[in-house]
């Protein structure tokens, strides 16, 4: 008989999957790597196991811990269900910008959520990078995971996903395109297309209101570039160890506007109903046009699942009061 021994053994070889109707307009042919077929839906359950695995190993977290992180969502679900299987308590620490979906999520799955404020700088104690690492330090047994800066993250991807994309394109890969936040994914999966082949180009896809696109290009941390921003689990304002620039090609970043219209897009055009930085992430592909040829295999990854957004970018009273259509 074929099954998995428990739902953690289903995390990986997701599909790729050919857009149509969005990339009509470019030359090559653009696939998506597809994680919402991962069992939290999104591409963090890769990540979350690999540094909770990791952290058993080396004895950071011990039995009946208890987990606490600052999330975006993702990243908490992915913990949330290793946690689960592997008898750990949760705590999640979330910015009031996320979608009411995220929190409702990580609490249907037993975790404690901690809402904090965006609109304060990373070093205020309110910031949900402060209260993650307040409450790692008042918690007896307790472990603070810390995925920007967790080498795991990065490392998940450079063993996994990094691998299933080049096994699945036959290694025709040409160009990768994702979404950076704490910058696993893009370091891990481009450290490891680059050694396969040096000639692919890993481009990221950055926010306004973020730093990466102006470090990458001029390696000054400018912090007016910081403000707060709409479309979640993408860009910074701080800068994570994850994020290996020298394996990223290049940066291009795309409004709050375009990322919530081309999620809707997305589902409307293509039949795929994801979250919010994908809705970037393939606005950011189509700006980035001249870089492709007709012989080019582009790859997208999209991170998570449209059921998050619905009060947000799947909400027209929401979108119309934005201002993102009339």
């Amino acid at each position: 008989m074929d099954y998995a021994k428990n739902i953690l053994e289903t995390i990986g070889n997701t599909p790729l999957v050919k857009l149509n109707k969005l990339t009509e307009e470019l030359p090559c042919l653009v696939l998506a790597k597809y994680e919402t077929f991962n069992p939290g839906n999104s591409v963090k359950d890769r990540m979350a196991l690999k540094m909770i695995e990791d952290a058993e190993a080396d004895g950071r977290l011990k039995p009946g811990g208890t987990i606490i992180e600052g999330t975006s969502g993702n990243t908490g679900m992915g913990l949330a269900l290793a946690a689960i299987v592997k008898g750990y308590k949760c705590i999640f620490v979330i910015s009031d910008k996320q979608s009411k979906e995220k929190m409702d999520i990580l609490r249907a799955v037993g975790a404690e959520v901690v809402v904090c404020p965006t609109d304060v700088a990373p070093d205020d104690p309110r910031s949900y990078y402060s209260v993650s690492k307040r409450l790692s330090q008042e918690t007896p047994n307790s472990w603070y995971v810390n995925q920007y800066d967790n080498p795991s993250n990065a490392k998940a991807h450079y063993e996994s996903t990094g691998p299933e994309i080049w096994k699945q394109t036959d290694g025709k890969v040409t160009h990768f395109v994702v979404g950076v936040g704490t910058g696993g994914t893009i370091s891990g999966v481009g450290k490891y297309l680059k050694e396969q082949n040096p000639e692919v180009k890993v481009w990221g896809i950055d926010t306004y209101g973020s730093v990466f696109k102006k470090y990458h290009e001029t390696g000054i941390f400018d912090e007016n570039e910081i403000y707060p921003y709409v479309t979640e689990g993408i860009g910074e304002d701080i800068l994570p160890e994850n994020v290996d620039f020298s394996i990223i090609d290049g940066f291009t970043k795309v409004t709050d506007k375009d990322a919530a219209v081309y999620t809707q897009l997305l589902a409307k055009e293509e039949g795929m109903f994801l979250g919010n930085s994908a809705g970037a992430a393939i606005k950011g592909l189509l700006q980035l046009k001249d870089h492709f040829t007709k012989d080019d295999v582009v790859v997208v990854l999209f991170h998570d699942h449209g059921s998050r957004y619905v009060g947000k970018m799947f909400n027209n009273d929401w979108m119309k009061k934005m201002g993102y259509i009339d």
